[in-house]
Formats: structure tokens, sequence, C-alpha cells
């Protein structure tokens, strides 16, 4: 089935966050390192947000790194943070040929140094660019997100800034990362994996969960499509009944 064709133009989701998985296991069947997978990985990554941008698609965001892959070997740790380094270098131009820009969500200071200065210079680059926003999770976890919202709204509470009693959903979602960022709309998880490991779990709330076999370096325009079929085929109800969605 093609799928592009299929699409309804008019019902895309606004916000696609994607667990980018399966690039160990990818090199692994084809008997290589792991890191070869990582490297295969950053071309699923160009045709995806190239996808999303032609479609209409205004936000996205990736799952690049998160807290406990800290916890890898120091091998493969090194070998992704070069890996974002030289992928920065290498997809400017197709982040300001598709009128992208570039932001990121995390722990941004544990990064190297190196990389921090080339994110930084990527995100000064593309910050005037408007037809998509893409944010890349790096060095994130979201219960590492919550606590520092909940220490930051601590901290006004103390210095009377903020009543205990006014404290609701908005005032949380303003010391979030994503506080500029719409809800996630659409989440898709490759590899076959089920499960959110620790991603966006605020802002996934009233997510469509889409999970898939194709491991991540295989993933292409077509796979994108398909999940944004399967997503359009959904009823999202939001807590209401049927009958009062139509």
């Amino acid at each position: 089935m093609e799928f592009l064709s299929q699409l309804n133009l008019e019902r895309l989701p606004q916000h696609i966050a994607v667990i980018m998985d399966g690039n160990g296991r990818w090199a692994k069947n084809q008997g290589l390192l792991r890191v070869k997978g990582h490297k295969k990985g950053t071309k699923a990554v160009r045709q995806t947000i190239e996808a999303c941008a032609e479609l209409g698609v205004p936000y996205v965001t990736l799952y690049a790194f998160s807290t406990e892959n800290w916890n890898r070997p120091k091998f493969e740790v090194d070998t992704l943070m070069n890996l974002l380094v030289s992928s920065l270098k290498k997809e400017i131009k197709t982040l300001q040929d598709n009128d992208i820009s570039l932001s990121a969500i995390g722990s941004l200071n544990s990064l190297p140094e190196k990389a921090q200065n080339e994110l930084n210079e990527v995100i000064e680059k593309t910050k005037t660019n408007s037809r998509l926003k893409l944010t890349l999770a790096l060095s994130y976890g979201a219960r590492e997100e919550l606590i520092k919202t909940v220490q930051e709204i601590s901290q006004k509470v103390k210095k009377n800034l903020i009543s205990p009693h006014s404290i609701n959903e908005s005032v949380i979602k303003e010391h979030l990362y994503t506080h500029d960022l719409p809800d996630v709309d659409l989440l898709i998880r490759t590899s076959g994996e089920q499960r959110i490991s620790n991603f966006l779990l605020w802002q996934i709330a009233y997510a469509e969960l889409y999970f898939t076999p194709v491991l991540w370096p295989d993933f292409t325009k077509e796979h994108l499509y398909e999940a944004i079929y399967n997503y359009q085929k959904r009823e999202r109800r939001f807590g209401k009944t049927s009958e009062q969605i139509n």
C-alpha cells in the first residue's frame, strides 16, 4: 500500500516524537560493530525530518541520547558524541534547505564541550527558520525533567513568587524543557520494543502510541507515512465519548 496518497493533510499530527531504537541490533544483524548502526541511523533521521517538513508537520522531537545511555561502554558513548558533532556539521545544509530550526532539551551541560559548542552553533544559525522545529533530546530523562520542574517551582513558592494553590498544568508546563512546544500527538518507537523508556512522560499524556518492528536504520519516509496513516485512522477522544467527538 502506498501510504502518502492516503494521508489527509488537514489532519496531520502537529508534534511527532520518535524513540529511534534498533541501531545496535541492526549492526549486529549485519555482523558489524554497534557504532556502524548509529552511523547508518543518521540517514533515517535525515529522511524523517525531510518528510515531516515536506508534509507540513511543524514539530518533531527525536530521542537522541538518554540519561541512561551514559552507562553504555565508553567507546560507544565517545563514538556517539563524535557522531553528534559530525552529524550537526554535515546536516546544517539539510536544515537550512528545508527551513528547519534546531533546538535541544536535556542536561546539555553534561555533553562534551565540543558537542555543546557545535550544538549551540547550529541552533544559532537556524534560529530564524520557521517551517519545522526539530528538537533533539540529548542527555534527556523525563523523570529528571520533572524533578527539575518541581525544584524550580518549589523555589518560587519559597520566595512567594507562586502560591501553592495556583500551581496547575500551565504552571508546570512553563517550567518543563518543552515549555515552547505543544504536547505530543504521535509517539513512534522503532525496533519492536513497546515501552516509553523515560521519554516525555508529561508531554505524551494524550499521545497516540505507534510501535513498529522496523529497526531505526531501516526506517524510511514510507514507514513514517504509514505511522501517520495509522494515527489518522484512530479516534482521539481525550476522555470524551465517541458521540461527543462526532
